[in-house]
């Protein structure tokens, strides 16, 4: 899937995307509503979140109670742009250690143990938690030691102490904080782009039901507030500004997680075989449709809804098929890709037909997209 904004910032290393706090709490929502004791009693980690900036911390803090928190952890990677009060999560009611008269170069880390009415005049707001963290009142307001880097030893030790990791991650370091959180055994709630689902180290999680996409569909893209020097690519043409700040839709984008949520025990209605032939439009007008691989012993489906109900063998379906998936209707096999074969390994000739000089899903000598084989558990 085309997604030039997001090339150009892996390539310029521009991880500066911020996530909107709609998009958040839409999400979470999910989460609530399949259980709503999803966060009770848990500490959550932002550990890529400048909190002076970070919608995630502002939706958790301002929704502390009400999901029943523990604990709520804040760390910034670079300093925070605290002095442009355009861009300060509370405004004026913070300011940062001065240094000759500027703030302190500082990656921050912020603690939250509880909330409330800290200036009792009857309502409670960023305010309030502004009031605490200055007061030090059973919260910590800190600067961290090093540069608050979510590899570094200090931020290790906050990650072990999380039950649940959420955050937007560096889209240049998307592998590397997966590893990080998996190794560590974490409940997490991340954003990366579609495309991930075809690296090597994430697709055997999916494969293993360790890693499952979120409950918001990808297919609407996100839109991310970006800094003031952000340079769009040539070919964008979605809005550029939202609430007099400068965003980027960014097409593509889902939300990947081990967190257990409704959509992903929701059947896909299908029909079999032969209405998709006689009344599905995208199959009648394919030419690859239902047709087997050259080099696999499985068949071609161009289009998730596509899938006949009543094939029992292996089918090939887009990676956007995960969008859809529920571990009760479909097996996962493996993962074939345009680029490369098999993602995990796990194909072999006896098993599925597989050619090992070449892995790539062939149609008359033709190469075809990544594609995920999989078959009916039913």
């Amino acid at each position: 899937m085309p997604n030039n904004n997001l090339t150009q910032a892996k390539k310029t290393k521009n991880d500066e995307f911020y996530t909107q706090y709609p998009d958040i709490e839409k999400e979470i929502n999910a989460y609530l509503e399949y259980d709503e004791n999803t966060f009770r009693g848990k500490t959550v980690y932002c550990n890529c979140d400048d909190p002076f900036e970070s919608n995630f911390f502002r939706y958790f803090v301002l929704n502390f109670d009400r999901l029943g928190l523990k604990s709520l952890i804040t760390t910034s990677y670079r300093p925070s742009p605290i002095a442009n009060t355009q861009l300060s999560l509370f405004g004026d009611d913070v300011t940062l250690p001065v240094v000759k008269g500027r703030p302190k170069v500082t990656a921050n880390k912020f603690i939250i143990n509880e909330v409330g009415d800290f200036d009792g005049d009857g309502s409670f707001g960023l305010k309030d938690i502004a009031g605490q963290l200055k007061a030090n009142k059973n919260n910590d307001w800190s600067p961290l030691e090093g540069d608050g880097d979510f590899r570094s030893p200090e931020c290790v030790e906050l990650l072990q102490q999380a039950d649940i990791v959420i955050t937007n991650p560096p889209f240049s370091l998307f592998r590397e904080y997966v590893k990080q959180i998996v190794d560590h055994n974490k409940k997490f709630l991340i954003i990366g782009n579609m495309n991930a689902i075809t690296y090597k180290e994430i697709f055997p999680l999916i494969k293993e039901n360790r890693l499952w996409l979120g409950a918001t569909n990808f297919n609407t893209g996100m839109y991310f507030k970006v800094p003031d020097n952000f340079t769009y690519a040539q070919t964008y043409k979605f809005e550029r500004m939202r609430d007099g700040k400068k965003v980027s839709r960014v097409p593509g984008v889902c939300w990947f997680t081990n967190l257990d949520h409704g959509r992903r025990h929701q059947p896909l209605p299908l029909m079999n075989m032969a209405d998709n032939r006689k009344f599905n439009k995208k199959v009648i007008n394919s030419d690859t449709a239902y047709q087997k691989y050259d080099n696999y012993n499985a068949i071609e489906v161009p289009f998730t809804k596509a899938i006949p109900s009543d094939y029992d063998g292996i089918m090939g379906v887009p990676i956007s098929f995960l969008d859809k998936y529920s571990p009760e209707q479909f097996e996962i096999i493996d993962m074939c890709s345009s680029a490369g074969g098999s993602t995990t390994g796990t194909v072999t000739p006896n098993e599925y037909g597989l050619s090992i000089s070449d892995k790539r899903p062939l149609l008359g000598g033709k190469n075809t997209y990544a594609r995920i084989l999989l078959k009916h558990k039913n």
